[in-house]
């Protein structure tokens, strides 16, 4: 009988404590990765960005081609682009993307013409480049056009999304869902693209700014901006 009592409350104990143990999953630590893991995953962002690539090389061409203001509004247009993408693969549709040759290729075509269109069109209007440096002659609509070309060359870049799929689960953690977590790399990852994108754009506007004390080599860098963003959209259109 003694030996059946201590059973007894030696089993009550270790049931509550298993099911306590199972319940804790909800904390805060484990809805976004580790500590670990944040730091490498800045690192490889911050390297991943640094590396000149369709966006960078996309708005050095604005800054060379439009305003100041209007390439950093093409900048913020750009990453809320990458963070629809990361959306789109937290919910799944970047994967059909990535397994879909057609949806593959679809998205390939749009982004990569587009990106051709925006190049010629600089280069046919490159002696318009001289009228951005006067503020007065902009029409009203060009911010939210702005925002708008930054966000399709974003949205519309599949490698971003197949880089997305392979780059950001590495760094979630396995006791939490996954998809708000990559939600929530893709905002830090596009906020950091922001800033970076962001410091190179001043800087080849403050090297516009300065060459455009000769409105002759003005022109001929709007020209150099447009076929920069010419061969970046053929660039993607051949690329496997």
């Amino acid at each position: 009988m003694s030996g059946s009592s201590r059973s007894g409350p030696s089993r009550r104990p270790a049931s509550p404590t298993s099911s306590t143990g199972s319940c804790p999953a909800p904390r805060r630590g484990d809805v976004v990765p580790a500590s670990g893991q944040w730091v490498a995953f800045l690192v490889a962002s911050f390297l991943f960005i640094q590396v000149p690539g369709p966006s960078l090389l996309f708005m050095l061409g604005r800054a060379l081609t439009v305003s100041l203001r209007e390439a950093l509004l093409s900048v913020a247009g750009n990453a809320s682009g990458l963070l629809t993408q990361a959306v789109l693969v937290a919910i799944g549709l970047g994967a059909v993307v990535a397994a879909s040759a057609t949806a593959y290729l679809a998205v390939k075509l749009i982004g990569a013409a587009y990106v051709v269109w925006l190049g010629v069109q600089a280069f046919r209007h490159r002696r318009d480049a001289r009228l951005a440096l006067s503020s007065d002659m902009r029409p009203p609509e060009r911010a939210r056009a702005a925002l708008t070309t930054g966000f399709v060359v974003g949205v519309t870049n599949p490698k971003t999304v197949l880089f997305f799929i392979a780059f950001l689960p590495q760094f979630t953690s396995a006791s939490a869902p996954a998809a708000p977590q990559v939600v929530l790399l893709g905002l830090v990852f596009a906020s950091m693209a922001l800033v970076s994108d962001s410091v190179w754009a001043t800087l080849a506007g403050k090297a516009r700014t300065w060459l455009a004390r000769r409105p002759q080599r003005l022109d001929t860098l709007g020209a150099a901006g447009g076929v920069m963003m010419i061969g970046l959209g053929t660039t993607l259109l051949v690329a496997e």
